[in-house]
């Protein structure tokens, strides 16, 4: 994991450019408007893009914090209530001009029609009718730890997650693939595929905003009683990538590859670390070489709870163009 600290001047360079850019546009999501993040990005402070470059081509490091953004919690407004808020977009359109630029240099952001009503920022905060739920919404369970969108064949490269406030200092959790002590017959078993993963309850009819158009959760239902059988390890046996999330799959079938997975979850359990997002902070996740999660927290619905930005992102847009309705849609249906 490594952290990047803003100077003053980066700081002064990229709210410049924020200002920019927010003269030009009302909202983040439209494809002129990522056309135009996409763009502006390469103005970007050089030392921060060099940063984000490095963990593009090189994979490393694969848990990036960039801290020192200021955010003013008084013009922040209130935490929001509900997803459905109309609040939350006009008071944080500079924070999602931030994060989007510099996601931008990682790749393509992208949404789910499943998700948010396919919106391209989400909000993360505690939901009251949630609390107990294992969604991002939720509060009182941990949110175990996974790979975002483990069941999906385009699922991110990347997520972002930008702490816009977390007073109660709750930590998010994460696990990186370096120097895993798995042995090569183990590894082997782990990249074939025996592992049955369903979608996770943040991608639920139950859990929608409203429905959509087509009503996506067709598909989700469909995966769900037909899943797909698929490796957790893929890539290079030396230095995989991973796909997992625990809570959402069935155990394996043959017995070799259960104990496999079980040994694997034992090493990541016990190489778990804590990192606290404060406001401003934005944290990279590769989601091939790390997973992630949430300690749970005791929300206060005052206003004043935890409340985050979250983002997926792909390096290769074109993979999932049969599901996108143009080449410049972003949703995922």
């Amino acid at each position: 994991m490594k952290k990047y600290i803003l100077s003053s001047e980066d700081i002064q360079a990229i709210r410049a450019l924020a200002a920019e850019v927010a003269s030009q546009i009302q909202e983040v999501a439209s494809s002129s408007s990522l056309e135009l993040l996409s763009l502006c990005s390469h103005e970007l402070p050089r030392s921060l893009r060099s940063e984000l470059v490095h963990m593009k081509l090189e994979e490393e490091p694969s848990v990036f914090v960039i801290s020192g953004y200021l955010i003013d919690d008084e013009k922040l407004g209130l935490t929001p209530e509900a997803l459905h808020s109309g609040k939350a977009a006009s008071s944080t359109l500079e924070h999602e001009i931030v994060f989007l630029l510099m996601a931008s240099l990682l790749g393509e952001v992208i949404g789910w029609s499943t998700q948010q009503a396919g919106r391209i920022v989400h909000d993360v905060f505690p939901i009251k009718s949630h609390a107990h739920e294992q969604i991002g919404t939720g509060s009182e369970q941990p949110i175990w730890w996974h790979t975002e969108d483990a069941f999906h064949q385009f699922r991110g490269d990347y997520v972002g997650l930008m702490c816009l406030r977390n007073p109660d200092q709750v930590a998010t959790t994460v696990c990186m693939l370096n120097d895993f002590p798995l042995s090569y017959e183990l590894r082997k078993i782990l990249f074939q595929p025996h592992f049955t993963i369903l979608p996770d309850d943040s991608h639920r009819r139950k859990n929608a905003v409203r429905d959509s158009e087509g009503d996506p959760f067709d598909a989700i239902e469909e995966s769900t009683l037909h899943p797909v059988k698929v490796a957790v390890l893929e890539g290079a046996v030396d230095s995989p990538y991973i796909r997992m999330d625990p809570y959402f799959m069935i155990p394996a079938e043959d017995r070799n590859a259960r104990d496999a997975m079980m040994k694997l979850v034992k090493v990541i359990d016990e190489r778990i670390q804590e990192v606290i997002l404060h406001p401003g902070d934005i944290c990279f996740v590769d989601n091939y070489r790390a997973v992630h999660g949430r300690k749970p927290f005791k929300a206060r619905y005052d206003g004043y709870d935890r409340w985050l930005k979250r983002i997926n992102i792909t390096r290769d847009l074109r993979k999932s163009r049969s599901q996108r309705k143009s080449a410049a849609d972003r949703v995922i249906y």
